[in-house]
């Protein structure tokens, strides 16, 4: 479906940016938030990645899915956001020692995960946030992911393990705080 509006987007239809506006809002901002880690700049980035593509859409070659070079887009300009912003920060590692109570996680209602998941997002590096968002929220297979990033396989599985790991710590955190807030 995307090619035929590919196709209306390069002759200037104004139906087919409204057809990639409303597909793909939502994930640019969501891929765009877990790099800049900041609403009103993932706002900035999306705004800016869609500008971009519809500039560029007849250079499309179709050699992959266009949401793949779409978000590439979104990716590129989102790192030299954080590099113009200088908020590139290349936080540590936390050990897990600990993994989430999985029942404490089914008690929560669906937004609450929602919410929860998010936000220890936002509390992850970008590389390992973006990984998690491009492979379990976009269910983009790894070879996807290694195309929207630009990194190696081998790259991507690391970022990804290491991504599982901060997760859960991250999560487990947030938890237990709000478990003593409760008690």
């Amino acid at each position: 479906m995307d090619h035929i509006y590919i196709k209306k987007v390069i002759e200037g239809d104004e139906q087919g940016y409204r057809y990639f506006i409303r597909r793909y809002q939502d994930m640019a901002f969501s891929i765009a938030l877990s790099v800049v880690k900041d609403e009103f700049l993932a706002e900035e980035v999306t705004q800016e990645a869609f500008m971009k593509s519809f500039g560029k859409m007849h250079t499309f070659k179709g050699q992959s899915k266009y949401s793949t070079w779409f978000y590439r887009i979104i990716v590129n300009i989102a790192f030299r956001r954080l590099d113009k912003e200088k908020k590139w920060k290349n936080e540590p590692l936390v050990a897990i020692e600990d993994t989430v109570d999985q029942s404490q996680f089914d008690t929560l209602e669906q937004d609450e995960r929602k919410y929860y998941i998010n936000e220890t997002l936002k509390l992850m590096s970008a590389n390992e946030s973006l990984a998690l968002r491009l492979f379990y929220l976009e269910e983009l297979s790894i070879t996807e992911v290694k195309d929207v990033t630009g990194w190696s396989n081998s790259k991507v599985k690391v970022v990804m393990h290491r991504a599982r790991k901060s997760f859960y710590s991250y999560l487990n955190d947030i938890l237990k705080k709000e478990s003593r807030l409760i008690i």
